[in-house]
């Protein structure tokens, strides 16, 4: 690396184990040995008047492998004998010129607090981000250097910086990664921390697959999406890519609709993937069980309406299943289905059955978050024929229980029967 006009040639260091020596007892220098106390280092204080921020590290104790010891007089020469590093911060002109002429004399590294200019070392604004360690210098000016490390920090958590490797992972990892509901304003901060990280992207039909775009050409995407009744790669052959892209040293990310732990066999995952001695992280996604409702402008739960929601899966029949609705509450409670059309008319008479009546408001929302986003209302007696009739398809969640009634296009128009939502209702 070239140094710059100053003279200046950016290195990090290794303090972990060695001494560094902090003369002074004030703020800075309370900051300043906080920050070596987390790199590890053995730091001795000398000031004769330590002050509460100080004081607060010595009660503390010094974290696992390092060192914190406090020498409570005046600096004199010779502290400096088996120091690796010096930082002076006593903010007394003649003692941090001293701290720094032992410095030079014994070629030992000294950060000069009071003078940046008297300094043969200089500390910068620091980002961390896993294992992404970004220094900012700015013309010895700290704020504009914390601001611009701000930035670069804010860039680094959201995936707009390129933070894909050039070489393979010692070991391998595998994230599963909710997309939320397919629109990627809602994809979550670590998700696409992630992507911009990953060799290998798995991705499911509902994930937020626009984000795709973004990756670099050479990043494996391998589709794995099912349609209703149709899934042309099994989860064991989907279990199977994971752990060899992973065990090969790759960076994996499993991009999957709404949650990994809400039917989306994120478990399932979880435990191929640690059985073959892969490091894997799960991170939490949107669940469209909350958020597809909500985008219709019908919330699961409501204080006097709902006081609670049961989330089942509709791929089965409920009334060839009754267990799936045995301890469900009749009263305040709010059903919730996913993947829940093909079996709707099914699924409502079972409710009927297990106590709901006829009348209960029931919703179908269509392609929530997407640009056909439809919503279709009636009751558990109406809705099946109604959705049938405007022809509602997958993806769609369907809500039953009285806060559907919260739903703009309610009440009932006609008498009793629920007006259908326009086609296009999304916000």
């Amino acid at each position: 690396m070239t140094s710059d006009a100053d003279g200046l040639l950016p290195l990090s260091l290794r303090v972990a184990g060695r001494r560094v020596v902090v003369v002074g007892g004030g703020p800075v220098a309370a900051r300043t040995t906080s920050g070596f106390l987390q790199a590890g280092a053995d730091v001795v204080v000398v000031a004769p008047e330590p002050g509460e921020g100080l004081l607060a590290l010595l009660a503390a104790g010094a974290p696992s492998g390092a060192g914190l010891r406090l020498e409570r007089r005046a600096y004199r020469d010779g502290d400096l004998e088996e120091a690796w590093l010096a930082v002076t911060a006593t903010g007394v002109p003649a003692v941090d010129a001293a701290v720094g002429a032992e410095a030079e004399r014994r070629r030992v590294w000294c950060l000069d607090r009071g003078d940046a200019a008297r300094a043969t070392a200089w500390t910068p604004a620091v980002a961390r981000v896993d294992d992404v360690v970004v220094a900012v210098s700015a013309g010895r000016d700290p704020r504009r250097a914390g601001r611009l490390r701000d930035g670069v920090a804010a860039a680094l958590q959201a995936g707009d910086l390129p933070l894909r490797r050039s070489r393979p992972l010692a070991r391998g990892r595998v994230a599963l990664v909710g997309g939320g509901p397919g629109d990627e304003g809602l994809l979550t901060a670590r998700g696409r921390r992630l992507l911009a990280e990953a060799d290998v992207v798995v991705v499911d039909r509902l994930g937020p697959r626009s984000v795709l775009a973004e990756l670099d050409e050479d990043v494996v995407v391998v589709d794995v999406g099912k349609t209703p009744g149709n899934h042309p790669v099994p989860q064991e052959q989907i279990n199977e890519i994971l752990v060899e892209h992973g065990l090969a040293g790759r960076a994996v990310v499993r991009l999957k609709g709404g949650d990994p732990y809400v039917f989306g066999r994120g478990g399932e995952e979880l435990a191929a993937c640690r059985a073959a001695g892969l490091d894997v992280e799960v991170v939490p996604g949107v669940t469209s069980a909350v958020s597809v409702p909500a985008a219709a402008g019908i919330p699961v739960t409501h204080r006097g309406i709902a006081r609670g929601f049961t989330v089942l899966t509709g791929h089965e029949d409920l009334a060839s299943t009754p267990a799936l609705l045995a301890g469900v509450p009749v009263e305040a409670h709010t059903v919730v289905m996913l993947m829940g059309v093909s079996a709707l008319a099914a699924s409502a008479r079972a409710m009927v059955a297990s106590g709901r009546p006829p009348s209960t408001p029931a919703a179908v929302v269509e392609d929530g978050y997407g640009p056909g986003q439809r919503t279709t209302l009636g009751t558990l007696a109406t809705i099946a024929d109604l959705a049938a009739a405007r022809g509602v398809r997958p993806p769609a969640v369907v809500v039953v229980g009285d806060v559907v009634r919260l739903a703009p296009g309610w009440p009932p128009a006609g008498g009793g029967r629920p007006a259908a939502a326009a086609p296009a209702d999304r916000p």
